[in-house]
């Protein structure tokens, strides 16, 4: 079993030994730490957080200790209950929060959780604040407030409909253009929130749903990481109900996939590509996404006549590299759509609700508009190492052989080809290299990618 603590939080498997496995008392501390940190960071001031969580079965015991820990902390609870990890981000600027927690494990089984911290703007704390909120945890004995000082509830309330009429009224979500396609969808939410959310909002926009695992139970109906060898039961329903389309969803509603009517995958990688496609066609600017994701997007930003860049893999990095370059839309390959015009955050909900608009305006179907975009392979391959290797001088070596090409060492080290691209990266849980590689041929694709770990093999 398992207890992971990174800068975006604390994720582990639920029960076991304290300090090995999420427990309720690394619950607690985490909690307080972060509780904490938001004290320091205003100076004295009152401070108020949003709590939300996904469907998964500890769900429930993991909010009652965080709300409790927070009241004793001293700071006020606006519990949103269910909820879209997007929603709780909304949240927080909807009610002028100070911070917010997610309890949600994202892909991850049903047997891990997670608590996912967030700042005043309702992003992602970055590195900086995440290593202060860990130290805080491992280091400081905490103080808490007598009962004058202790926090109160100060609404309890589900927050979807506020996140689905937000989207509604985006001036690029047609919901009139929607509704005149009469598309037929069915809608794979892995027995989590989005089988309560994503139903709602394809039903505002006149959409014939058929649910799929949509009873948000916790009691996930297959892997929730929405990979093709996944979804096999949804391929199989779009085609058995003659539909347009079928929508998967994590569990906490942040990633995004498409099944095309024929029972074959959109691609995860072109869930971002599609909806950048449609948003640069009315309004154009910048895109970014991290460093693994395809180069489609890149090729399709060009199209528009407008700049791609590239971050680091994380979501925090690519809103930082978003902010950075004015970018109108941006995410990652792993069905992650960020559109700045809602807010700073993956969203499955908007990402939906373009993507659908696209679809509709261009009159195609699911496999005809995918065929309007380049066609990439990815092949992702890891090599296991053992403890002793120095990762980092590994990589350095790899950088220096490829220096005549064009080599990004932001996160790890990523080489691109004319044709091809390689990015490697090494784990910050377990001594492994993860390493990607793209072309328009699959089998180049995974034949640069042994070249390169016969490369490393040979240095090791």
């Amino acid at each position: 079993m398992t207890l992971i603590k990174s800068i975006s939080g604390i994720r582990g498997t639920i029960g076991g030994n304290e300090g090995e496995n999420l427990t309720p008392p690394d619950i607690l501390r985490f909690t307080s730490a972060y509780a904490a940190w938001l004290h320091n960071q205003n100076n004295g001031k009152h401070i108020k957080v949003v709590i939300g969580r996904d469907a998964r079965i500890s769900g429930e015991m993991a909010n009652s200790i965080i709300e409790g820990t927070l009241l004793g902390c001293g700071v006020d609870v606006i519990n949103v209950g269910l909820c879209t990890t997007p929603g709780v981000e909304m949240a927080v600027t909807h009610y002028g929060a100070d911070g917010g927690i997610i309890i949600t494990a994202s892909h991850n089984p049903r047997q891990w959780n997670a608590l996912k911290m967030l700042d005043d703007k309702g992003e992602f704390l970055n590195a900086e604040a995440g290593k202060e909120v860990l130290k805080m945890a491992s280091t400081t004995d905490m103080k808490y407030p007598d009962i004058n000082g202790i926090g109160k509830v100060l609404l309890r309330e589900t927050f979807d409909d506020h996140h689905i009429n937000a989207v509604l009224s985006l001036p690029l979500v047609d919901v009139n253009a929607i509704k005149n396609r009469k598309f037929k969808v069915v809608v794979d939410a892995v027995n989590s929130v989005g089988g309560i959310v994503i139903p709602k909002l394809l039903s505002k926009l006149g959409i014939e749903v058929i649910r799929l695992n949509c009873q948000a139970n916790g009691e996930f109906a297959h892997n929730p990481e929405p990979l093709p060898e996944n979804l096999t039961e949804i391929s199989a329903a779009v085609v058995a109900e003659r539909a347009d389309l079928g929508i998967v969803v994590d569990p906490d509603v942040d990633r995004l996939a498409f099944v095309s009517e024929d029972g074959s995958m959109f691609g995860e990688e072109y869930t971002l590509v599609a909806v950048a496609d449609y948003v640069l066609s009315h309004t154009p600017g910048n895109t970014v996404s991290n460093l693994s994701s395809t180069r489609a997007l890149r090729d399709i930003t060009q199209q528009h006549g407008c700049s791609y860049a590239a971050a680091a893999v994380g979501e925090v990095n690519v809103v930082a590299k978003m902010k950075e370059t004015g970018a109108v839309i941006g995410g990652e390959g792993n069905g992650g759509v960020i559109y700045p015009a809602l807010h700073y955050g993956r969203d499955a909900l908007v990402g939906t609700a373009l993507f659908l608009t696209h679809l509709a305006k261009t009159g195609k179907s699911m496999t005809a508009l995918r065929a309007t975009y380049p066609e990439y392979y990815i092949s992702k391959n890891k090599i296991e190492l053992t403890p002793d290797i120095d990762v980092d001088e590994v990589l350095s070596k790899i950088k220096s052989k490829y220096a005549h090409e064009n080599v990004n060492d932001i996160d790890g080290v990523k080489i691109d080809f004319a044709d091809s691209w390689v990015h490697l990266r090494k784990s910050n849980t377990e001594p492994i290299i993860r390493i990607y590689s793209e072309n328009r041929n699959k089998p180049l694709a995974d034949a640069l990618a042994e070249k390169i770990i016969d490369e490393i093999r040979a240095l090791i």
